[in-house]
This record gives structure tokens, sequence and C-alpha cells, in this order.
């Protein structure tokens, strides 16, 4: 059982690069997609692993086998690593749970705040004027969802270049990139290794609204004017948004205009591989956590006295 359950711990450290391979090869997307599910299901496993020690730890105590109605403890063919293993595990799901409330709570701030000032702003459908110096562009989710932008924001762009940004971020909004971000955010907590996979998320969204503003404009160099303007306008300001408010201005602007200034992205040879890799990953930490939770269950039935009726 061990030996199954370290490999939802350890597949994890293997996805940043297959992630950033990902974003090169693929399109954005198909690469939003490509590395979003595997993450989520990667984080989910790595937590049950980590559950599945901590149990096996405990029901080795005889107060938690009494109170699992067990007739003896629970006996494993790793003794020597269980208790390490099952103290480790607490302190990770500690962190993870502590990290993840105080990401959660501050994110609802900001949505909130950023929601109630919307509101007071004025609107045109679903594009919100708010009145600031600062220079602030991003997509708001909701009921409905709504594309805020501040005065100053409006006033470092022309005409043609506000079009350009107000498709970017309409296409954030179609598109639910809210909802990518916000799995990223929560995979980022449940596993260290999945914390620059965040980044490679972010940046496959502003890739594909950045695609689809382009499409929409008809003016792949115009986006990309639009982008860096923006960019460069709002480069010092501290924006009140939430993580998972999608906005034109975040991620490395640079490598998206350098690649709004390319050809649109064609299919690669090799493509297909970085998605059976990065699924490939996913399964086997399936597996390894659905065999090692059989494992563990089957042990329990055979302490509770069950295994030979």
């Amino acid at each position: 059982m061990t030996a199954a359950l370290l490999l939802p711990l350890l597949l994890p450290f293997a996805v940043p690069a297959l992630a950033r391979r990902a974003l090169d090869r693929l399109a954005p997307a198909a690469a939003l997609w490509v590395i979003t599910v595997p993450t989520v299901v990667l984080a989910g496993c790595s937590l049950a692993a980590l559950g599945a020690f901590v149990l096996n730890g405990l029901l080795r105590l005889p107060l938690f086998a009494a109170l699992g109605e067990l007739v003896h403890p629970l006996r494993t063919a790793s003794d020597l690593l269980v208790v390490p293993l099952a103290v480790t595990s607490v302190g990770v799901l500690a962190v993870c749970a502590w990290t993840l409330a105080r990401s959660v709570l501050r994110q609802l701030r900001a949505f909130r705040t950023a929601r109630t000032e919307a509101a007071h702003g004025p609107a045109a459908g679903d594009l919100c004027v708010v009145d600031s110096p600062r220079p602030d562009a991003y997509a708001l989710p909701g009921r409905p969802h709504r594309i805020v932008v501040t005065t100053a924001m409006l006033r470092s762009l022309d005409a043609a270049e506000r079009e350009a940004l107000f498709a970017h971020e309409r296409a954030h909004n179609a598109a639910g990139h809210h909802f990518f971000l916000a799995a990223a955010e929560l995979a980022a907590h449940c596993h260290p290794a999945l914390r620059p996979v965040r980044e490679s998320i972010r940046l496959a969204a502003e890739r594909a609204a950045d695609e689809a503003a382009a499409g929409a404009v008809g003016d792949r160099r115009l986006t990309a004017r639009a982008i860096a303007r923006a960019a460069l306008a709002g480069q010092d300001v501290r924006s009140a948004r939430p993580d998972f408010a999608p906005a034109a201005t975040t991620g490395p602007v640079p490598r998206r205009v350098q690649a709004l200034l390319s050809a649109p992205h064609s299919a690669h040879r090799a493509v297909p591989w970085i998605a059976v890799l990065l699924a490939a990953c996913a399964a086997v930490s399936c597996v390894a956590a659905g065999t090692g939770m059989i494992d563990f269950h089957h042990r329990v039935e055979v302490a509770q006295g069950e295994g030979g009726r």
C-alpha cells in the first residue's frame, strides 16, 4: 500500500515541465484544458494519498482502533514507515488547509469589493466603468458577468485598442476562464509541485483570450498593441481584483505580444504526446491512489475480523 500511495505524491513533480511544453506546442485553448484537468486530478489524488496515510497511522493506535471497531490495531508490512508518513501527512494537510482557507477568504473579500465597485459605476451592457486614477481592466465573473475598466485605462488607449481590450475580456467571460484559474489556485494549495502550474494555466487562459480577441477584431497587430499599452499603463498598479478574475495585463506580456505578432499557432506532429503524457500522469495517479485505498480498506476489514468471513 505504501508504495502505491507514494506515487500520487511524486507524479505532480513532473507536471510543471510538461505544462510548459504544452504551452509551447498546443493551441492556447487546448493547452488550457490539457494542463488544467490532469492538474486537478493529481491534486485530488495527492490529498487522497495523504488522507490514507493519516488514517493508516491512526488505526494503528489502540484508541482509534477501538473507535473503528477493529478487533486489533491495523497491521502493515512497512511499520517503520507508517508512523513517520502519518505524522508528516498530518502536518502537510494542516498547512494545505490553512493556506487554502486564507486564500479563499482573501479571494472572497476581493470579489465582494470588486462586485460592489462595479455596481456603483455606470454600465453599458456588460461593460462597467469605474472612476479611478489607476489604469485597470479585468473580466469579473458572476451573475451577470462584467467587464470592469477604469477611466484611467480608457484614457490610456485609443478607440480601436479599447475594442480589442474589451474583446479580450469578453473572451475570458465567454470561455469561463475564471473556473480554470480557481481550479489552479485550489490545486496549488494541495501540492507544492503544482504551484508553478498555476502560472502556466494563467498564461494559457490569457493566450486563449488573446487569440479570441484577435479573431474578433480581425487584427492581430492591433490586439498586440492594445495588450502592450494596457500592460504598460497598469504595470505599477496594484489591482484589487480577485486572482480568479482574469485580466489582459497579467502574465508575461512580452511573450504574449510576440505570439500575437507571429503567425497563428499550427498543429505540431508531436503535440498529442504532450496531452498523452499529462493524461498518463493523472491516470497512473488515480490507479495508484485507488489501489492503495482498496488495499487499506481490505486490511481494515481484516482488522475488524471480517476478512475471514
